[in-house]
C-alpha cells in the first residue's frame, strides 16, 4: 500500500550510494531552511559505507521529518521511483548527496509556486531555478524574461538555448503517472521523463540562484560516460527519440546542439539491442523533419559508433 500523500509540502529526496563522506552538505542545507514544512528521504542504493549510521544520526537530533530506505543496489532510476512512491510531501525535489541549497531555497520555490494563478495550477507541474557553483557564480546561463519565464524544459533548451546545471521540484502526483521503466538494464536518462512531463504540462522557470552545485564528486549511481555505451545504450535511445521528436521545431534556433544529439542518436541506436520493431515504431514516430537530420547525421554516428567499437574491443 502507498504512504499517505500530502503530509508535508515538500518531500527533498536524496538518492545516496556510498556517499557518507558528502551527505552532511544535504544536512546543514536542510537545518537551515527557513521554510519547515518538509521531510528528508534518503533512499540508499545498496551503500557498502556507513550510510545508514549517518542518516539514522541525523534523523535523532533533526526537527524536522527524516526516513531511511535501503534497497539492493539498482541503478538511480529505480532510486527515484521508490522516492515517488514513499512521498508524503505534494512537491517532490532532489537535492542530491553532494550538493546543498542555500536557506531560503524551499521558501522561494515554494513562494513561486503559489505565485501561478490557482485557476491556472493544474496546467504546471514544476517550478525550476537556477544553479550556483561553490565561488557563488551562476552555472550555465539564466533563463530568457524577467524573473521568471514559463514554458517547458524543451523549449528552454533548444529554443532559448539555455545550458546548465538548474533545479527545482516536481508535483509528486504527476511523477507518478510518469516513472522510469526499469526493465531497461543500466542508464535512462532523466530526460526520458521529463521529456513525457513537457507534453502534459508547463513548468515555471524562475532566475534565482537556490542550488549550489558541487563538482568534486562523479555521480557514483550514474555509470562514467567513458564506460562502453555498448552497455548503456537502450535508455539513452528512447529518451532522445523522444527529445528529438519533440525538439526539431527548434531546428534553426539550435542546429548544432540538434545536430550533434542526432549524431550521437545514431550511434546509441547501433550500439542498442532494443528489438527491431521497437525501433521502427520509434522512427515512425518521429516529424520528417527528424528523420531527415537522423538520415543527414548518419554517417558521423556511424564513425563515433565505430570509434567505440575500436576503443571497447575485447583483446
Amino acid at each position: 500500500m502507498d504512504p499517505p500523500s500530502s503530509q508535508f509540502t515538500f518531500t527533498v529526496f536524496t538518492p545516496s550510494y556510498n556517499r557518507a563522506r558528502t551527505l552532511c552538505r544535504v544536512w546543514e542545507s536542510l537545518k537551515a531552511q527557513t521554510f519547515r514544512d518538509f521531510e528528508w528521504l534518503v533512499v540508499d542504493d545498496g551503500s557498502t559505507d556507513n550510510t545508514r549510521e549517518i542518516v539514522e544520526g541525523y534523523a535523532a537530533e533533526a526537527a524536522f521529518p527524516v526516513r531511511y530506505v535501503w534497497q539492493p543496489n539498482q541503478h538511480k532510476k529505480v532510486a527515484f521511483n521508490r522516492a515517488v512512491r514513499e512521498a508524503r510531501g505534494e512537491l517532490l525535489i532532489v537535492l542530491d548527496s553532494d550538493d546543498a541549497c542555500v536557506p531560503k531555497a524551499l521558501e522561494r520555490l515554494w513562494w513561486h509556486w503559489n505565485h501561478i494563478p490557482q485557476a491556472e495550477r493544474g496546467r504546471f507541474s514544476a517550478v525550476t531555478a537556477l544553479c550556483m557553483g561553490e565561488d557563488g557564480e551562476l552555472v550555465g546561463n539564466r533563463f530568457p524574461g524577467g524573473l521568471w519565464i514559463d514554458s517547458t524544459g524543451i523549449e528552454i533548451q533548444h529554443r532559448w538555448q539555455v545550458r546548465g546545471e538548474k533545479w527545482g521540484f516536481q508535483r509528486t502526483e504527476v511523477l507518478k503517472a510518469f516513472p522510469f521503466p526499469e526493465d531497461l538494464p543500466g542508464l535512462v536518462p532523466e530526460g526520458y521523463v521529463w521529456s513525457q512531463l513537457d507534453q502534459h504540462y508547463k513548468t515555471r522557470f524562475v532566475n534565482e540562484m537556490l542550488r549550489i552545485y558541487y563538482q568534486d564528486q562523479g555521480d557514483s549511481l550514474i555509470a562514467s560516460q567513458k564506460q562502453n555505451p555498448a552497455k548503456e545504450a537502450n535508455g539513452p535511445v528512447l529518451a532522445e527519440f523522444m527529445e528529438l521528436r519533440l525538439a526539431i521545431r527548434w531546428f534553426w534556433r539550435d542546429p548544432l546542439m540538434l545536430t550533434k544529439k542526432a549524431a550521437n542518436l545514431v550511434r546509441m541506436i547501433l550500439h542498442c539491442t532494443l528489438p527491431h520493431q521497437r525501433l521502427r515504431e520509434l522512427w515512425a514516430a518521429q516529424p520528417r523533419q527528424a528523420r531527415l537530420l537522423l538520415m543527414a547525421c548518419a554517417p558521423l554516428g556511424l564513425m563515433v559508433w565505430a570509434k567505440d567499437r575500436w576503443q571497447h574491443r575485447q583483446p
